[in-house]
């Protein structure tokens, strides 16, 4: 399943400093979710859907409607 969020991270003209710091975890362990390299954990899923606007789905790939 390939995730959006740095995609929505560019777009949104973030760093992975700024999202990290929103998130409450260190910009490295962040950094290893935009790469696929750890899985995302559902709680830190819904804040990010909840700072870019878009649904669950969209963020992580299963619809190409951002809408809420």
């Amino acid at each position: 399943m390939k995730l959006r969020i740095r995609d929505l991270r560019e777009d949104a003209d973030l760093t992975q400093k700024e999202v990290a710091r929103q998130l409450l975890c260190d910009q490295s362990l962040y950094s290893k979710y935009e790469r696929g390299e750890r899985p995302l954990p559902l709680e830190l899923a819904v804040r990010l859907a909840d700072l870019y606007g878009v649904t669950l789905d969209y963020l992580v790939g299963r619809s190409d409607d951002p809408g809420r």
